[in-house]
């Protein structure tokens, strides 16, 4: 199939990506058409079909590369000893890396039910990871002697809610930074699981 005149891969297919990106958290999956984001883009409608094979394709793609891009940089922060310090480490990237993204956030959320049971599998899987990662951490705390928590895993899942509640309210410029956040965050999540 012929590219289209002035047309180039590596510049129009994340184009498109940051475009669904943009339309699908401000109006919905369900609202957005192929039409819309080939628009947005300034390609025809069938050049799309060049960069994704439908908009369920795209929809998946902006959620796994979400997914990839969260665990890459999670594996990849510091470690420190303890389940104490682990716990600030987890709160303080989980702050950092979801107000850095609000968009992708957003709809990793609210269009998650919209993937095809296939594609829903993989997300689910890649999202345990993560829930795993601080349900590890929980029950390391518990072994130390450093938490109190009755169950780990809804813990973890209340404290991810919690935190990833941020981007609901959150805008730069506002009264606090980010640190200031990060630190209120860490202070509350400290206090919710700590003995006593």
């Amino acid at each position: 199939m012929a590219r289209t005149q002035g047309s180039h891969s590596d510049i129009t297919g994340p184009r498109v990506r940051d475009a669904a990106l943009r339309l699908f958290a401000q109006y919905g999956y369900a609202a957005v058409s192929m039409r819309q984001i080939a628009r947005e883009v300034g390609v025809q409608a069938g050049a799309l079909y060049n960069y994704t094979p439908d908009k369920q394709a795209l929809l998946f793609s902006l959620l796994r590369g979400h997914m990839d891009e969260l665990l890459e940089a999670w594996e990849a922060a510091p470690r420190p000893e303890g389940a104490v310090a682990r716990l600030e480490g987890f709160v303080r990237f989980h702050i950092r890396f979801n107000l850095d993204r609000p968009e992708a956030i957003f709809i990793s959320y609210m269009e998650l039910r919209n993937l095809e049971p296939g594609n829903f599998a993989v997300i689910e899987a890649q999202r345990k990871r993560y829930e795993s990662a601080l349900e590890e951490i929980l029950r390391d705390g518990q072994a130390e002697g450093a938490f109190s928590v009755p169950d780990t895993r809804l813990a973890s899942y209340a404290l991810i809610a919690m935190l990833t509640g941020v981007n609901t309210w959150y805008r730069a410029g506002g009264r606090l930074s980010i640190e200031e956040v990060a630190d209120i965050y860490w202070d509350m999540v400290r206090k919710s699981v700590a003995i006593g």
